[in-house]
């Protein structure tokens, strides 16, 4: 999703909760992050990989400025044969350690990565959670968390552009100059508000 398409989402979401909670929740992933000089370990589930989160963070770490903000992605399956972005299992989040941050994404049953993500959690990692539900114990264990309900507007793949987007924009750009791409998506929600009233 370009910048565009996300400011013409941000347009439609205007008024929900939706866009502080992913600003909110972006600014806690970029914080940490840069504060503790990257280290940035993503993870889904077995039967869920967020490839197209990865993909996006190490593009808005490009575009930014923001290198921290590119991760390592887990994977549940990941050969020794595969490439070396693609090769990192989940033994990783084993030796992660304080000053590294681990995002946990899970729509539904986080059962199968609660026992490493808790090991993580004991070694002083950062833990921040996307998830599709709140009260459980994948939340519990997290530092930061953004819950996406099954029955909610949007669904975990929308708010992951949105929490990619944010975290590239939060925080002042590298030199005080703004990005290109951060004048265009100012400049399509200006094109794309109503106009004034006048009274």
């Amino acid at each position: 999703m370009d910048a565009v398409r996300v400011a013409l989402l941000r347009e439609v979401l205007a008024g929900t909760e939706w866009l502080s909670a992913t600003r909110r929740f972006a600014g806690a992933l970029r914080g940490s992050v840069v504060t503790h000089g990257g280290g940035l370990l993503l993870l889904g589930t077995p039967d869920y990989e967020p490839w197209h989160l990865a993909a996006h963070l190490v593009d808005e770490a490009a575009w930014s400025g923001t290198p921290e903000l590119a991760p390592t992605l887990v994977r549940h399956d990941a050969r020794p044969s595969d490439p070396a972005h693609l090769a990192v299992g989940p033994g990783r989040i084993e030796t992660a350690r304080r000053g590294e941050t681990l995002l946990v994404v899970a729509p539904g049953d986080a059962e199968a990565v609660l026992e490493r993500v808790h090991t993580a959690r004991r070694a002083g990692v950062t833990v921040l959670t996307l998830s599709t539900t709140a009260d459980d114990a994948l939340t519990a264990m997290a530092h930061e968390t953004l819950t996406v309900p099954e029955a909610a507007e949007l669904d975990l793949d929308t708010v992951q552009h949105l929490v990619s987007a944010a975290a590239g924009e939060n925080g002042p750009s590298p030199k005080g100059r703004r990005r290109f791409r951060d004048r265009l998506a100012d400049l399509a929600e200006t094109v794309m508000a109503p106009p004034p009233t006048s009274w």
